[in-house]
């Protein structure tokens, strides 16, 4: 079974584009989305059991992708937490790893490096049976 996913994204175009290159090219599903960072924190806090990745905008319609990073800092070790932004400075990526992140790429460079990164974990994840140790090799790959 592929990854469960969760976007945090504002922009309906990218929502949609993303959705259909992620079930298209890494065999994720997309649950569902939300655009603020309100909904964003109360869905994944919520359906903590439901989701394997959560793929998250900084710039929200309302909020910030860094309070839904820090809220989901407790997550299970197997669930990952990815940024996807216009804004992947190094200052950026650092700040993100500090609040959780396991991976950050930029929307307008690196979409087929969080293609590729979201097939890894999935090969990860069933090489190790299903589980995955936080911090693992790899765990920060995505940081570049």
């Amino acid at each position: 079974m592929g990854f469960r996913a969760y976007i945090v994204e504002d922009s309906v175009t990218i929502r949609d584009n993303l959705k259909e290159a992620l079930k298209e090219l890494a065999d994720v599903e997309a649950l569902g989305e939300a655009d603020t960072e309100q909904e964003g924190k109360d869905w994944l806090l919520s359906h903590a059991e439901q989701w394997d990745i959560a793929i998250v905008d900084l710039f929200l319609r309302e909020g910030s992708g860094l309070n839904v990073l820090e809220a989901c800092r407790r997550r299970r070790p197997q669930q990952k937490m990815v940024v996807l932004s216009n804004h992947a400075t190094r200052e950026i990526r650092w700040r993100c790893a500090q609040l959780g992140a396991d991976a950050v790429f930029d929307k307008s460079t690196e979409i087929d490096a969080l293609m590729t990164w979201c097939r890894r974990e999935q090969q990860r994840r069933a090489t190790a049976g299903g589980v995955t140790e936080p911090g693992g090799a790899g765990a920060r790959s995505g940081l570049h």
